[in-house]
C-alpha cells in the first residue's frame, strides 16, 4: 500500500519509486536524452524511406558536421507566389560504369549546398513486353539503346524539377527488370544533378541541362566496373554480362554515347578521382548560385553555430539555419 499509488484518471497502479525516478529524469534530463527515448529499439523495424532518388539511399549525405539532403526541398517563393529561381541542373554523361554516380557525389560532397536532387536515368526503362521480359532473361535485350528509355517521362519528369514542383520517379528493379509499383516521391532543389548513358542523346534535355559534364573511363576499367557491379548487385552470371557488353554496350558506346562527347561543356578524364575537375565544376556552380536567391547560395559564411547543427538535420528534414535569410519570405 505504501508503494503503489494510483492514477487518478485511469485508476492504472504505478511503482511509487520508479515513478519518481521517471520525474526527476524528465525535469533533469538532457534534450538528448528526451530524443533518445523517442528513438525506436534497436530490434524494431524500420519504417520504409518514402523519399529517394535513385542510386542514393538514404536520401543526404554526411560529410564531417555537415548534412546534405539529396531528396530536394520545397522551392522559395517571391511576394508574387512565384519561384524565385529555378534550380541549376547538371547533366553527367559517360559509358556504362565510367564512375558518373562517384563523380555526382564528388560534386554534392564540395558543392556545400544543403538541398540537392541527384537523379538517374536508370529509373526511366521502358516497361518491357511479356516477350522484351525473356530476352532479358537471356541477356538478348538491348538496354543501351536510346529505345530502350521513356524520354518522354524523363523530360517531363526533369522540367518539373527544375521548375521546383514535386515529382514522382519511378523505381526500377535490374533484377527483374521491372519498375516497382511504388515510386519515389521527389521535390525541387537548389542543384539537380542528372546521370546517365544517354543524358546528351535527346534535344529537348539537352535544353534543360544549364551545365554538360563528360565523364570519361578508360573502356578496360568499365568493363572490370561492369562485371563487378551486375555479378555482386545484379544477380548476373559473368558470360551473360560478357555476351551483354559485347554485343550490345561497347557498341552502343562506339556509335551513341562517345560522340555525344563533343556536346560537353567540360570533360572529366579518369572519372571521380580527377577532383581537379571536380573543384573546377564546383567554382562554376558557386558563381551561377551566387545570383540567385540567399537561400540557394552554398554555405561558405556559415558560423560555428551551422556545427551544432549537423546532428539536428541528421534527425529531420528542416535544416532551418540554411533558409534564416529567407525568413520574412511568405510560403
Amino acid at each position: 500500500k505504501d508503494s503503489i499509488q494510483g492514477c487518478s484518471r485511469c485508476r492504472i497502479p504505478v511503482d511509487a519509486e520508479r515513478l519518481k525516478l521517471m520525474t526527476s529524469r524528465s525535469d533533469s534530463g538532457s534534450g538528448e536524452d528526451s530524443l533518445d527515448r523517442l528513438l525506436p529499439h534497436a530490434g524494431a523495424p524500420r519504417r520504409k524511406s518514402t523519399t529517394s532518388l535513385s542510386k542514393t539511399e538514404p536520401p543526404l549525405l554526411r560529410t564531417g558536421t555537415r548534412t546534405i539532403y539529396t531528396a530536394g526541398r520545397p522551392p522559395w517563393y517571391d511576394e508574387h507566389g512565384a519561384q524565385s529561381k529555378e534550380a541549376f541542373v547538371i547533366g553527367l554523361c559517360g559509358g556504362s560504369a565510367s564512375g558518373k554516380t562517384t563523380v555526382a557525389n564528388n560534386i554534392i560532397e564540395a558543392l556545400d549546398v544543403p538541398w540537392v536532387v541527384l537523379l538517374s536515368m536508370d529509373s526511366f526503362y521502358k516497361v518491357l513486353s511479356p516477350e522484351e521480359q525473356i530476352l532479358a532473361a537471356q541477356n538478348d535485350y538491348n538496354f543501351d539503346h536510346s529505345g530502350a528509355f521513356d524520354f518522354e517521362l524523363l523530360v517531363a519528369t526533369l522540367r518539373k524539377l527544375k521548375q521546383g514542383k514535386s515529382v514522382k520517379i519511378p523505381v526500377y528493379d535490374f533484377t527483374t527488370h521491372r519498375r516497382q509499383k511504388d515510386w519515389k516521391n521527389v521535390y525541387g532543389a537548389s542543384v539537380i544533378i542528372f546521370e546517365g548513358i544517354m543524358s546528351f542523346v535527346d534535344k529537348e534535355l539537352l535544353e534543360l541541362l544549364d551545365m554538360k559534364i563528360f565523364v570519361e573511363t578508360d573502356s578496360d576499367i568499365r568493363l572490370v566496373r561492369r562485371l563487378r557491379r551486375d555479378i555482386t548487385e545484379r544477380g548476373r552470371d559473368i558470360e551473360g554480362v560478357i555476351k551483354q557488353y559485347n554485343k550490345y554496350v561497347k557498341p552502343a558506346f562506339e556509335q551513341y554515347i562517345e560522340p555525344t562527347m563533343r556536346l560537353a561543356d567540360i570533360v572529366v578524364p579518369r572519372g571521380g578521382g580527377n577532383m581537379v575537375a571536380i573543384d573546377l565544376i564546383v567554382q562554376h556552380v558557386h558563381s551561377q548560385l551566387e545570383e540567385s536567391a540567399p537561400g540557394l547560395r552554398p554555405t561558405d559564411s556559415a558560423t560555428a553555430s551551422d556545427s551544432q547543427c549537423a546532428g539536428e538535420h541528421a534527425a529531420g528534414p528542416r535544416p532551418a539555419h540554411h533558409h534564416q535569410e529567407q525568413r520574412d519570405q511568405p510560403r
